[in-house]
């Protein structure tokens, strides 16, 4: 047996090109792409997200599974997981976790505008962090989705067991208790946090 096995290349995490893609062609890219989720950059880099472990997987699956019971209360707007794309203001197209939008948001929308990505900064966005996570890397997402016109965020870190809330024209918090509750457009919404750490267990 050759004891040396022959290892395949690593895909590229970032794919910057030249001219950018359009709107639609990062689209049908990011649907066709096999290496994992696209977003892309304001300066238009394109970043590979890889799959998700499993405890990763698991708390986002509980993170939806909450965020679609409080919207099963009023049916009002829509929740959506990870494989949603937004452009945002910047240029830039990013996932998050979850996401909720608000029903005037989505007021005029058509059928065919809500079967692509979004042009629109959803009103609560959610971002797990993963153990490719950096805190900083993150806390920069979290960054621009305030500044695309998000008004509320959390980034939960399962491994502090702490939450950092972000809102526009605040400075980030920390909630470290077993709840974190939502404001404004999601005033109403108490995230059982204990949950989300069971799944890391």
């Amino acid at each position: 047996m050759n004891a040396f096995l022959e290892i395949p290349a690593l895909p590229p995490r970032t794919i910057v090109l030249n001219p950018p893609l359009s709107d639609e062609e990062f689209e049908r890219m990011s649907e066709q792409c096999d290496l994992g989720s696209l977003e892309r950059s304001k300066e238009g880099t394109i970043i590979v997200n890889a799959p998700a472990g499993g405890m990763t997987s698991d708390g986002n699956a509980e993170i939806i599974r909450q965020l679609r019971n409080w919207w099963r209360e009023h049916r009002r707007g829509r929740a959506f997981d990870c494989n949603c794309g937004f452009f945002l203001p910047d240029g830039s197209c990013l996932s998050p976790d979850a996401a909720y939008v608000t029903a005037e948001q989505l007021q005029g929308l058509s059928r065919e505008e809500l079967a692509h990505y979004l042009r629109l900064a959803p009103a609560l966005v959610i971002e797990l962090r993963s153990p490719s996570d950096t805190v900083a890397a993150i806390a920069e997402k979290m960054g621009a989705w305030i500044e695309n016109g998000v008004q509320l965020g959390w980034m939960i870190d399962p491994y502090a067991k702490e939450v950092h809330v972000y809102t526009r024209g605040a400075a980030p918090r920390v909630e470290t208790g077993s709840t974190v509750a939502g404001s404004g457009p999601v005033e109403g919404f108490v995230l059982d946090l204990e949950e989300i750490w069971r799944c890391y267990e």
